[in-house]
């Protein structure tokens, strides 16, 4: 998996075969395209919390391997702009969060840098906000028009059901069965949000192993 020269790394679950794509068909296809090296300058994917922005950016960096890099700008708290340089070299650069250092002067201008080297040398740009690119809070004029030409992709929340089969494929993806009661028995008895019910799911799945146990509606309440 790719990285930086940071503490960091690519979750496990985070690969396209583990993201349901219902809503979202159109950008999960342009993401495949961009981390096979067929897109073209890049794109702005934008939505609420917990709708999976960090997931589809670890994901098309997964794809993409060694010619691509994954930088969270919303875990940057006490690292400079610096670590940007020579990010260029890589054909996808991957960069969640974005709004999180928007109205900072320095990373602003290194952002600049790093996007007119990345057009230079050709390399592709994915980034991830909570908004628009117009709403975006960039106040380097430059910047902003520079990230204005990406295409901009909102990602759309789930529905119950389309929640209860993300999170049977997510449960498939580790080699667990979750059948349909106890999805639904999960999806009402928790936050409804994807990152708690993944969260739930990741619990769910050590307590399962360490018993021995199916994840049957018994079972969790004996967990929760």
């Amino acid at each position: 998996m790719t990285q930086m020269a940071l503490p960091l790394r690519l979750a496990d679950h985070a690969v396209f075969e583990s993201y349901l794509s219902a809503g979202n068909e159109t950008l999960v296809a342009t993401l495949v395209e961009l981390a096979d090296g067929q897109g073209d300058q890049g794109c702005w994917i934008w939505g609420p919390a917990s709708t999976g922005k960090t997931h589809l950016l670890q994901a098309t960096s997964e794809r993409a391997g060694d010619r691509s890099v994954y930088v969270p700008l919303g875990s940057m708290a006490g690292v400079t702009p610096g670590i940007l340089e020579g990010l260029a070299s890589r054909d996808l650069i991957c960069l969640d969060d974005i709004d999180a250092v928007a109205g900072s002067a320095s990373w602003e201008e290194a952002l600049f840098s790093l996007c007119n080297e990345a057009l230079d040398s050709g390399s592709a740009l994915l980034v991830s906000a909570g908004m628009s690119p117009r709403e975006c809070p960039i106040a380097l004029p430059d910047l902003q028009s520079r990230l204005a030409r990406l295409a901009p992709f909102q990602i759309y929340a789930l529905n119950d059901e389309q929640r209860v089969a993300a999170l049977q494929l997510r449960a498939r993806h580790r080699g667990l069965e979750l059948p349909d009661d106890t999805a639904h028995f999960l999806l009402n008895r928790s936050r409804r949000d994807m990152a708690s019910l993944y969260e739930l799911l990741d619990k769910l799945d050590l307590e399962a192993l360490r018993a021995k146990r199916r994840l049957t509606i018994p079972f969790v309440k004996e967990v929760l």
